[in-house]
């Protein structure tokens, strides 16, 4: 019997904030700042630890990889990021900033053989993923693994966000949902405010007029809320971003999966005690699991 979907939800809820520690801890904005990259905001330095795997890759690609950001937005960073930078010089920073990040952490989580047989997990899940058709994912994936564990469990998570991630794009297509679009409809639903997408540099008249194309196929009603076919249209966007996401889940198995929750929990919850992600978030980023709990 294959693995609900559902599991693979409850894993990304639960390993998404150890990945996404990249783009908020101190260390890693130091780093950045060390390559020369404004830090005044997070923008800069996000397009490029994120897009690094992909090469110098210019604004479209860049544009497709990072679906729901205007192209205006990425047009500001990409390909001006490697002027400063170069990719390779990005990857190896990353995983330096990161390695400085968890170590930073309180207590000694990443010494520990449950941290270790965490990264062994999470590797034998990335390693099985298959990423045809999922350029974010495949880009990571053939990064060599570092040696330490606690990187490679880092990476790990990240090639997995990733496939998770290209597959939500996916099923955006499918339903019909362009990138402001998909903000506008998910806003919705209440998963954020509007303030919190506007983040994603979306011009007011963007935002509206996606508003107006949503209100004319009957998914909002005249005050921005959902209607019901609108939320179906959410739900299904969901359910099917779940059943793209499942493959790897299914070939690491359901017990190894809830190992890897429970042995990879201290690390979240050191993480998440960090203070710097922002309250509100649309990522399943905020709420402190029991250690025996897979979600």
């Amino acid at each position: 019997m294959g693995i609900e979907s559902g599991f693979a939800r409850r894993m990304w809820h639960h390993l998404e904030a150890i990945h996404a520690y990249l783009y908020y801890a101190p260390e890693v904005f130091a780093q950045a700042a060390a390559l020369g990259f404004d830090t005044g905001t997070r923008w800069p330095s996000y397009f490029a630890w994120r897009a690094a795997p992909l090469g110098a890759a210019g604004r479209e690609l860049t544009g497709a990889a990072c679906y729901s950001f205007s192209p205006s937005m990425v047009a500001e960073h990409i390909p001006a990021a490697w002027q400063i930078a170069q990719p390779a010089e990005v990857l190896r920073a990353r995983l330096h900033a990161m390695d400085l990040a968890f170590r930073a952490l309180p207590g000694d989580l990443i010494e520990t053989p449950g941290l270790a047989e965490a990264a062994g997990l999470a590797r034998q899940a990335a390693e099985a993923a298959v990423n045809a058709g999922r350029p974010l994912a495949a880009a990571n994936a053939d990064q060599p693994w570092p040696e330490q564990p606690h990187l490679v469990l880092w990476q790990a998570i990240t090639v997995l966000r990733e496939h998770r991630g290209d597959g939500h794009i996916a099923a955006l297509l499918t339903a019909g949902l362009d990138p402001c679009e998909a903000l506008v409809s998910f806003a919705a639903v209440g998963a954020a405010s509007d303030q919190r997408f506007s983040s994603r540099g979306w011009s007011p008249g963007e935002w509206a007029a996606a508003r107006d194309r949503l209100a004319s196929r009957g998914l909002i009603d005249a005050d921005g809320q959902a209607t019901a076919y609108g939320r179906d249209i959410r739900n299904s966007v969901e359910l099917h971003t779940d059943e793209l996401a499942i493959g790897p889940w299914e070939a690491l198995g359901t017990g190894n999966g809830e190992r890897l929750a429970e042995l990879s929990t201290p690390l979240l919850i050191a993480v998440l005690q960090s203070g710097v992600f922002p309250a509100e978030n649309t990522l399943g980023i905020g709420k402190i699991p029991a250690p025996s709990s897979a979600a």
